[in-house]
C-alpha cells in the first residue's frame, strides 16, 4: 500500500464540482421536491461519464441551503438553540450528500450500471487569521429586495449587498482552504472504485489549535477552490466546474460579450487580473482553474453547465483551461 499521503493516480480521474443551478434552478423556491428533481436530472450526464469509464468524486455548492438553515435558525431562536454557521455547513454536507447519493443511485439503476457511492462530510483546514475573515465575499441564502436587505442589515447586522443583478444576498467570510482532514480515507475509497460525494459547500471549515487539536470556524469556504484542492489531493487530471452558463465569457452580459472555448493559463491569469470575472461569481472558478493548471501542466479544467457536460468532455462545448 502507498504511504498515507500518497494521492490516487488514475488515468480517468476527475473531480466534478456541481454548481447551485444543478440543484436549484433560477426562479425556483428551492423546495426539496424541486431540489430532488433537479439533482436527478443533473446526475444523468454524470452517469454517462461513469459508463465511459471515468472515476471521480463529486462536490457541490450549498449557498442557498446553508443560508436558508441560518434564516430558519434565526427565526426560531426564541424556541430552540441557534445553529452556528459551521454546524450548518456540516448539516448541508450530510443532507445534500444524501440527496445526491440517492439520485445518483436511482439513475444508475435505470441505466443498468452500478458503482458503490458514499458521502464523506470533509473537514477543510483554514487559517483562522486569514484576512478574508474580515472581508466577507461569499453569498448565502435567498435573494432579497432592496427594502428587505436594508431592514435585515439594520436588524441583524448582516452584510447584505447586490448579487449578480438578481437581488440582494447576505455575504459571509470565505477563507482560503489549505488541506483536507479526511484525504487519506478519500484516497483509499477512490482506489476501491467508489464514487465519492465530499467537500460539499467547500467542506466544513476547521482550524488547528496550537496543541494540534481541531476547532470549527463559522464561515463558508468557496466550493470551487476547495474542489481544486481535492482534485490535487487525489491526483485528478481533470477538474470539471458546473455552473449556470455553457461557457466562460469576457464582458459577460454586455453587447460585447465574447464566449471562450479554450484559454491558456497565461490568458486566464491576464483576464483574472484585469477584473473580467466577478468575485462572487466566475472569479473563484477562474482562480481555482488557474491554481489547478499551475499545479501540473498536464491538468485541465472544464467549465460549463450541466446540460453540456458530456459534449464539453468530448471537446464540443464549454470552456477548457489548459497550460498552453
Amino acid at each position: 500500500m502507498k504511504n498515507s499521503s500518497a494521492a490516487v493516480e488514475a488515468e480517468n480521474m476527475a473531480v466534478i464540482a456541481l454548481g447551485g443551478n444543478s440543484i436549484i434552478d433560477k426562479g425556483q423556491k428551492g423546495t426539496f421536491t424541486e431540489q430532488f428533481a433537479n439533482t436527478r436530472r443533473s446526475m444523468k450526464p454524470v452517469v454517462e461519464l461513469l459508463k465511459r469509464g471515468y472515476n471521480f468524486l463529486l462536490t457541490h455548492g450549498n449557498g442557498p441551503q446553508v443560508g436558508n438553515l441560518m434564516l430558519q435558525s434565526d427565526r426560531a431562536r426564541d424556541e430552540v438553540p441557534e445553529i452556528p454557521l459551521g454546524i450548518a455547513d456540516a448539516m448541508t454536507c450530510g443532507s445534500m450528500g444524501y440527496m445526491i447519493e440517492q439520485c445518483l443511485y436511482d439513475v444508475m439503476v435505470r441505466e443498468n450500471i452500478w458503482r458503490n457511492v458514499v458521502t464523506i462530510p470533509a473537514q477543510v483546514i483554514v487559517d483562522r487569521h486569514d484576512p478574508a475573515m474580515e472581508h466577507p465575499t461569499k453569498p448565502i441564502g435567498p435573494f432579497y429586495t432592496q427594502e428587505q436587505a436594508e431592514a435585515l442589515s439594520k436588524e441583524k447586522g448582516w452584510l447584505i449587498k447586490p448579487d449578480s443583478n438578481r437581488g440582494y444576498r447576505r455575504y459571509v467570510a470565505s477563507p482560503y482552504p489549505i488541506d483536507i482532514v479526511e484525504k487519506d480515507a478519500i484516497n483509499l475509497l477512490l482506489r476501491q472504485r467508489y464514487v465519492l460525494i465530499t467537500g460539499g459547500g467547500g467542506g466544513i471549515p476547521v482550524y488547528y489549535e496550537e496543541d494540534g487539536t481541531i476547532e470549527g470556524l463559522d464561515c463558508v469556504i468557496d466550493k470551487d477552490i476547495a474542489s481544486m484542492k481535492l482534485a490535487i489531493a487525489v491526483g485528478a487530471r481533470t477538474l470539471i466546474i458546473i455552473t449556470g452558463v455553457p461557457q466562460v465569457a469576457l464582458k459577460f452580459g454586455t453587447p460585447e460579450q465574447q464566449d471562450l472555448s479554450r484559454i491558456t493559463l497565461a490568458q486566464a491569469r491576464h483576464y483574472y487580473q484585469q477584473g473580467e470575472f466577478a468575485p462572487g461569481s466566475m472569479g473563484p472558478k477562474m482562480m481555482a482553474a488557474i491554481e489547478f493548471v499551475q499545479a501540473n501542466p498536464k491538468n485541465q479544467v472544464i467549465i460549463t453547465d450541466v446540460e453540456n457536460l458530456v459534449p464539453a468532455m468530448e471537446g464540443r462545448g464549454g470552456t477548457r483551461v489548459v497550460a498552453y
